[in-house]
């Protein structure tokens, strides 16, 4: 699955991803010595962390193949939660795959800074460049000191929705006067519908589900998708993945009251038993298998849930994003070029860089982006490729036309592209870790625990502007605030 972008989501996690990799080409040691940094034979090594978008991969390694004689794709699906981790481990001990989806830490910038990544300009000509929509390449996004460094495949839609489980709706009694399931879409909807759900069923079937066994920051993901209806344009891990609001420059997690009301509303529901009791134990891929099997109604996840679904023939389910605690949301989702900009890279380290050039090229096609689509993997970046005409699926139709409901929001790094180059370190606890923490009860003074993580990760940021305005550059915090920015409306080009 993908995190929004997510990037981030936008972003696919689960227990069964280790297996996936030794399927899909083996551990870490074996792939590199099997092709990618020792260049044996005409062989590309190629990671990513994919296993629900797995059939797209393999299809188009099988294209690819056939057209290039004598070149040979390897593939490694590595565990998403360890792929940054795993792929500076292979920089250090020089076992780099030559192709490999670009992970989210380090930036892109800090990857072109330490020389991982190999320019493309050789291929990517401008005559390539324009088969992309306008506004694709952009310095500080994917491109550095005037070089393209890597290219996209998946266009900007709503990161998170809501997952409704059609029969259990019905067998709860949720559903219009014309038979048809009745979609939550305020929180007061939503909780009457968990009610229903959990107090119909007998204790049977509960009205939330999610998986966070893997430790891998899931409940991150019901805060971003609710608070933004209710006005925190910030959501968690908003735009670059920073979760900043950009009307003025700080994170808002305690002056923007959406994020402690949503939090308290969180607590009633697991205190009147709407959650499924093990979900803090199950894995991200266990939570859809039990979805599936309708023992919970409701869950917050991305479109990388549906392939696996649609494969599991299972497709009595609907979706909608935003839920809000008005009729109308507050905020939206905004597409962001800088998470989308980047997907596949090269590594400076590959001994074939014109294969390894041809498959990225590949990969980031408008046929491979119409296959994305059809495979239902996504949005693809190229709009045409996004026509309703080949998506036979209702509720993938549903999730594209969500891309309605994400606006162009501000970019700081458009502004000044000098700000590619702030890559401020992690807190030791973040969001999800927040949220979980109220979730189980062990997080009691909660005003002080987002004022606290907002304060350090403002901290963070600031010293790591600094860092960038010292080595000669000019950046600042004042670059990440945009006064004019009406959350309700899409910024505009001329004001960026």
């Amino acid at each position: 699955m993908t995190a929004s972008p997510l990037s981030r989501r936008t972003f696919l996690r689960g227990s069964a991803l280790a297996a996936g990799a030794v399927a899909a080409g083996g551990a870490l040691s074996a792939c590199g010595s099997s092709g990618s940094g020792s260049g044996s034979g005409s062989g590309l090594a190629y990671w990513d962390w994919y296993v629900t978008q797995a059939p797209w991969v393999d299809g188009e390694i099988s294209r690819f193949q056939k057209a290039h004689a004598g070149v040979t794709v390897k593939k490694t699906t590595q565990v998403s939660a360890k792929y940054a981790d795993l792929v500076a481990l292979a920089y250090r001990s020089g076992s780099t795959p030559d192709v490999f989806m670009v992970p989210q830490s380090p930036g892109l910038a800090e990857q072109v800074d330490r020389g991982w990544l190999l320019p493309l300009d050789q291929w990517a000509t401008a005559s390539w460049q324009s088969r992309f929509p306008a506004g694709t390449f952009i310095e500080g996004a994917n491109v550095f000191g005037g070089k393209v460094y890597s290219a996209p495949l998946k266009g900007s839609a709503p990161q998170y929705q809501l997952y409704i489980h059609n029969g259990v709706f019905r067998t709860a009694g949720l559903t219009n006067p014309d038979g048809s399931v009745k979609t939550p879409t305020t929180w007061d909807e939503v909780s009457a519908a968990a009610d229903a759900i959990t107090r119909k069923s007998g204790g049977k079937t509960y009205g939330f589900g999610f998986g966070n066994g893997d430790n891998m920051g899931l409940m991150a993901w019901w805060l971003d998708l609710f608070v933004r209806g209710a006005g925190a344009p910030g959501g968690a891990p908003s735009g670059s993945g920073t979760g900043l609001d950009l009307r003025v420059g700080r994170w808002t997690y305690a002056s923007d009251r959406s994020y402690a009301d949503f939090l308290d509303l969180m607590v009633q529901w697991k205190q009147r038993g709407y959650f499924y009791p093990d979900s803090l134990s199950l894995s991200d891929e266990a939570a859809r298998a039990f979805f599936e099997r309708g023992r919970f109604g409701m869950t917050v996840g991305g479109v990388w849930n549906q392939p696996e679904w649609t494969q599991h023939r299972f497709t009595d389910y609907s979706l909608v994003t935003l839920p809000s605690p008005g009729a109308t949301p507050k905020a939206f989702y905004y597409a962001d070029p800088v998470g989308t900009g980047a997907f596949a890279a090269v590594s400076a380290r590959t001994k074939h860089p014109q294969q390894a050039f041809q498959w990225v090229d590949a990969l980031t096609s408008p046929a491979a982006g119409r296959r994305w689509v059809q495979d239902l993997n996504g949005v693809s970046v190229y709009p045409a490729d996004n026509a309703p005409a080949g998506i036979d699926s209702k509720p993938f139709a549903a999730f594209v036309a969500m891309t309605a409901q994400e606006l162009t929001g501000p970019v700081p790094v458009i502004r000044n592209p000098d700000l590619a180059g702030v890559a401020p370190q992690a807190p030791k606890s973040d969001i999800g870790d927040l949220v979980t923490g109220v979730y189980t009860g062990q997080i009691k003074d909660l005003q002080s625990a987002l004022s606290s993580l907002a304060g350090e990760k403002e901290q963070l940021l600031s010293t790591a502007v600094a860092a960038v305005a010292k080595g000669g550059k000019k950046a600042a915090m004042t670059d990440y605030v945009f006064a004019d920015w009406d959350p309700t409306r899409p910024y505009t080009a001329a004001k960026a």
